[in-house]
């Protein structure tokens, strides 16, 4: 097997979507009717390579979809741009961006031509469906609910008013003074006051009712039963012995990330997020399928949501006794579609059998490493050399680059006076990094960065270190392999069970390129006994870092290391080449295409345009799109995209 490297690549420009799309495909997208249409604010086109040939992007503000699952989104640093000029202005910004070879991404395994195509042309071109621990494929297949006597009936989600609601969410949130609620019984019968208790208790979590006299007329009293803990710990005695205490479901999204889904699902049910749980984290611009817990909430209420929920299904429903964890989990199966596909047949035999049989490098995403001119592995760095003013600079400097408006300003204001109430007030949005920041510096002064960057969430905080820790990986794989070749050889390190080994002159022809594993950086892991070994050493001596003390005086900053394989190769494996005319049809039915009893998309022999099908599982952690770069032998890099973009449009 030889190793091919990176060339320069250029991209075709695909179709446009037209802004009407067919009554059936409106439908579908928007899933509820009952709800407004939300547009994606970053319309997105993926487009792919053919080496030789002149090939364009069309939308490069792009959302790149990933397997990974343990550590969140990989780029909270910054929202999405709103600066929406023309694309040569654009273009312009993102000539600061990255791109592969920045973050060390340069080699392919495979040796066939590339060709060029459209990635995510539609966001239902892409779709997710989470492996569960046991091997299952999550799929959304049955609406049914599990019923039990404890269930309020149905009336119960209609016999409150929006004014009733409004009242008891305050008082449920303690949003007011009062220290109680009381809903009129119109029609006073037993069955009617029966019915609104069981509304009050189901819908808002922490509240208790009693009846009450007044003035001859009958009242619902509600009221806090158990203090402000009640919120986030639902009323135990309320749920039945014999169910388990969470309600698992299979969550089917259109474009909304994980969290995004969880946060609505809390708002509508009046709940915190924190009550659910997930084995992974699914992107946004993509159909996604996966398996959500959530503590003492009945699938009645759940399935309830799917009347007045855009871009969401809920069903599948069980009750457990445990929650989810995050990591818990085999992987994802991907559907792939690559629009208007270049490749000759025998091209894409070739490109596929080769990801099939020998696999593809295991590099980290372009996602990994920020969107703009400063990546967030510097940040990373910078926290490991201890040298916090470093910290602040990156994180609120300005910067080149596509950036909403107001970042922008925030950050004039912070160059010109170093104020950080100054620069506060450019924020409207306060939860972005740069806005935790300045509001730790506030709260801690400029003395004190430490803790003020501490304000930050750890998980945004530890991404940029395990940026840096990535992108030391790419470096050091694209080098072990550009040394030794897709072989093992000796020197290599191995697992054996969780510990790693170093693979001997004598056993070396016991091992492929498939045992072989290369260390994060960490206090830790081992080292190659080879060249590279001694490359992981220099690399960090370059960064002022010591390889042999990756222990920080801030223990949420040491870093212990890990193992990651360098060659996946992917699991169920198929493609097909379909023809088709519109690109506004989709080319397969998703899950609830399926259960709606929609036909298979009836597709012309000879088309227009032609479709590369794609079918294949990864393991956790690991990244869909440089599997599909390893077909198409392509750059997956915005900055990349948007130069060639300009290039057409000129």
């Amino acid at each position: 097997m030889e190793t091919v490297e990176m060339s320069s690549v250029s991209l075709k420009r695909p179709h446009s979507e037209d802004g009407v799309a067919n009554a059936d495909e409106v439908k579908r997208q928007k899933i509820s009717e009952k709800s407004k249409t939300e547009n994606d604010s970053g319309q997105s086109t993926e487009t792919v390579t053919e080496q030789p040939d002149k090939s364009l992007l069309e939308d490069t503000k792009n959302e790149i979809i990933s397997n990974e699952e343990s550590e969140g989104q990989e780029d909270e640093e910054l929202e999405d741009s709103d600066e929406d000029g023309d694309p040569e202005s654009f273009a312009d910004m993102m000539k600061h961006g990255l791109t592969e070879s920045d973050v060390g991404i340069t080699k392919f395994v495979s040796s066939h031509k590339g060709f060029s195509g459209i990635l995510k042309e539609r966001y239902s071109d892409f779709v997710v469906h989470e492996i569960g621990k046991d091997g299952r494929v999550s799929h959304l297949d049955d609406f049914t609910v599990p019923v039990d006597d404890e269930d309020p009936s149905e009336e119960a989600f209609t016999v409150l008013s929006d004014e009733d609601k409004q009242r008891l969410e305050e008082l449920q949130l303690f949003k007011n003074k009062e220290t109680s609620v009381a809903i009129e019984v119109v029609e006073d019968t037993k069955e009617k006051r029966t019915v609104i208790h069981q509304a009050v208790k189901s819908l808002f979590p922490g509240l208790e009712t009693k009846t009450e006299d007044r003035d001859g007329k009958k009242y619902i009293i509600a009221y806090h039963a158990a203090g402000k803990k009640a919120l986030a710990n639902p009323r135990k005695h309320s749920w039945p012995k014999s169910r388990g205490s969470y309600c698992h479901f299979v969550l089917y999204k259109e474009n909304k990330d994980t969290m995004d889904a969880i946060n609505v699902l809390s708002k509508f049910l009046r709940v915190k997020p924190n009550i659910f749980s997930y084995m992974g984290t699914k992107d946004k611009r993509a159909i996604t399928v996966q398996e959500i817990a959530v503590l003492r909430i009945t699938a009645q209420r759940l399935a309830h949501l799917n009347k007045c929920l855009m871009n969401f299904k809920l069903g599948n429903f069980s009750y457990k006794n445990h929650p989810l964890k995050l990591g818990e989990l085999q992987g994802n199966h991907f559907t792939v579609v690559l629009r208007n596909i270049t490749g000759t047949d025998d091209q894409i035999e070739q490109a596929m059998h080769s990801l099939r049989e020998i696999g593809f490098i295991n590099y980290y995403g372009m996602q990994r490493f920020g969107t703009t001119a400063v990546p967030t592995y510097q940040i990373g760095r910078a926290i490991l050399q201890n040298n916090w003013n470093e910290v602040m600079d990156l994180i609120l400097k300005p910067r080149p680059g596509a950036e909403k408006g107001y970042l922008v300003k925030c950050r004039e204001e912070w160059a010109k006076t170093k104020d950080p109430a100054a620069a506060l007030k450019k924020l409207p949005v306060k939860r972005c990094v740069e806005g935790q920041l300045l509001r730790g510096l506030l709260k801690y002064g400029m003395k004190n960065i430490i803790s003020a960057f501490g304000i930050i969430p750890r998980n945004n905080r530890l991404m940029y270190i395990h940026s840096y820790q990535s992108y030391v990986w790419n470096n050091m794989v694209s080098k072990r392999i550009e040394e030794y070749g897709l072989r093992a050889v000796p020197g290599d390190l191995t697992l054996k069970g969780a510990t790693a080994v170093h693979i001997e002159e004598g056993d070396v022809d016991n091992y492929t390129i498939h045992d072989v594993v290369m260390p994060l950086p960490g206090f830790d892991v081992v080292y190659p006994k080879h060249k590279i070994g001694e490359a992981y050493k220099e690399m960090l001596v370059a960064d002022n870092l010591d390889i042999n003390n990756m222990r920080h005086k801030i223990r949420d900053y040491s870093l212990s290391g890990a193992y990651r394989k360098i060659i996946i190769r992917p699991q169920n494996v198929n493609w097909e080449v379909v023809a088709y005319d519109d690109p506004r049809i989709p080319l397969f039915t998703t899950d609830l295409d399926k259960l709606e009893g929609k036909p298979l998309p009836v597709l012309p022999t000879d088309g227009k345009f032609r479709a590369l099908k794609m079918e294949f599982s990864l393991p956790p952690s690991t990244y869909a799109t440089m599997a599909i770069r390893e077909v198409l032998k392509m750059d997956t890099s915005i900055k990349n995209q948007t130069q060639l973009n300009t290039t057409w449009l000129r």
